[in-house]
């Protein structure tokens, strides 16, 4: 135990750490003088100081340029959304073709829920998590009452089997089968927010197409935090944000995946002009000719301005690849949770599974003791300067992220909490 407290043993990792040079590549906030133990990566991704510099160069052409800026330069306007596909697909794991940048999660999960919940007489249900994000429920309850489709008998909520919130795959597959005749669509998260549970998503594709029905994917907490594989999953659609993991800046642009066994389909979808055929989107036809892949379903132009942190950001994925990123990220976390283990049981229970392979970055922390307990050291931490985040109603989330965060962060949370501990 003496050693993994030590400050010359979490020193020791972060000087073996090959990608120690990243976090150099970020403005990291201050508390008292010197930076922040910031552990809220899975809610809003530090700045990477690489993304000024594509924000004042969008500025600078539209000073000089104006409108011509659409048409100049290698960052041209008009095709910039192109400028992030490759990058994005290797984050995801898709075809190139298979992705897009726009719009926000919600909106893009209800142009999703246009094309792939497709009632039918005999299937109308619609299958999510008990306790999904807000959001998600809120669009899909919403669909459903725009179909004219009560939500008390075709909204399937799934609850957990297992201690904490989590789910076993065996409640999943269990849920599937027993309304196999009747579900539509599937929407699951690739990690689940509270709880910090990952999901075998290439599974659940599996089970749903095999009771016939559509599977999309909430990434938000997926995308730039595990490897993904979305083009073998067999995932009908998945939508996220960039705004976490992904460091492109708050309310940034969302992203989309269409499986491109879709390219080109006769599904319904509401329309925009963007995703109309390049080639003849500017004769200003009447004629809607959408665009193969998921660049059809874009509604108006990017927004221009909101891409180019994305491709900071990308630029450092690329660099780190995934792979590495990944590698790291299980040894912070498994820091975290070993530090934990060795003085901190008496105080902290970890909710989120101990399998590495059913987590991501995210460790969800109840405080022992309740609720009231719990906010007094939330903000004991914050008043250190380790910055973690509130879930009611009683989990304290703490996400090291590999990008910036080191094993000298993450034994600073543990010996902030100690240093609580003694002082009550």
């Amino acid at each position: 135990m003496t050693e993994l407290f030590s400050d010359a043993y979490a020193q020791s990792c972060d000087a073996a750490d090959p990608l120690r040079a990243f976090r150099d590549e970020f403005y990291l906030p201050l508390h008292d003088g010197k930076p922040q133990a910031y552990f809220v990566g899975n809610s809003l991704g530090l700045q990477p100081k690489g993304a000024r510099a594509h924000v004042e160069e969008v500025l600078d052409k539209w000073a000089t340029e104006a409108v011509e800026g659409h048409f100049t330069g290698q960052a041209q306007w008009m095709p910039y959304h192109e400028l992030v596909r490759d990058p994005l697909a290797r984050v995801v794991g898709a075809l190139p073709s298979e992705v897009v940048a726009m719009n926000s999660l919600t909106a893009n999960l209800h142009l999703m829920m246009v094309s792939f919940y497709q009632p039918t007489i005999e299937r109308t249900a619609i299958l999510v998590e008990a306790g999904s994000f807000p959001s998600d429920r809120y669009a899909v309850e919403s669909q459903l009452k725009y179909r004219g489709l009560p939500p008390q008998h075709t909204l399937i909520e799934v609850e957990p089997d297992q201690p904490d919130g989590t789910f076993s795959m065996q409640a999943i597959e269990r849920a599937i089968n027993e309304n196999s005749k009747r579900l539509a669509m599937i929407l699951w998260p690739g990690v689940q927010y509270r709880t910090g549970q990952a999901f075998d998503l290439k599974e659940i594709a599996r089970l749903g197409h095999a009771a016939g029905a559509i599977v999309g994917f909430d990434l938000a907490h997926a995308v730039g935090n595990l490897p993904l594989q979305l083009h073998d999953s067999g995932a009908d659609f998945a939508v996220w944000c960039h705004y976490k993991y992904m460091n492109s800046g708050p309310g940034a642009v969302a992203g989309c995946f269409v499986h491109e066994r879709h390219a080109r389909t006769a599904r319904p979808r509401f329309a925009g002009w963007w995703g109309n055929n390049k080639d003849v989107r500017f004769k200003m036809g009447p004629q809607f000719d959408p665009t193969p892949g998921a660049d059809g379903w874009q509604l108006s132009n990017p927004p221009i301005l909101g891409l180019a942190p994305l491709r900071a950001s990308l630029e450092l994925y690329d660099r780190a690849t995934m792979p590495a990123l990944r590698a790291k990220s299980e040894q912070l976390t498994g820091y975290l949770e070993q530090l934990i283990d060795a003085d901190l049981r008496e105080e902290l229970q970890v909710v989120t599974p101990r399998d590495v392979a059913q987590r991501g970055c995210q460790l969800s922390i109840r405080v022992i003791g309740g609720r009231e307990r719990g906010r007094e050291l939330f903000d004991f931490l914050a008043s250190r300067g380790v910055l973690g985040d509130w879930r009611e109603p009683d989990v304290i989330r703490i996400s090291p992220v590999p990008l910036y965060n080191t094993h000298a962060d993450v034994l600073r949370f543990a010996s902030t909490v100690q240093e609580w501990r003694n002082a009550r």
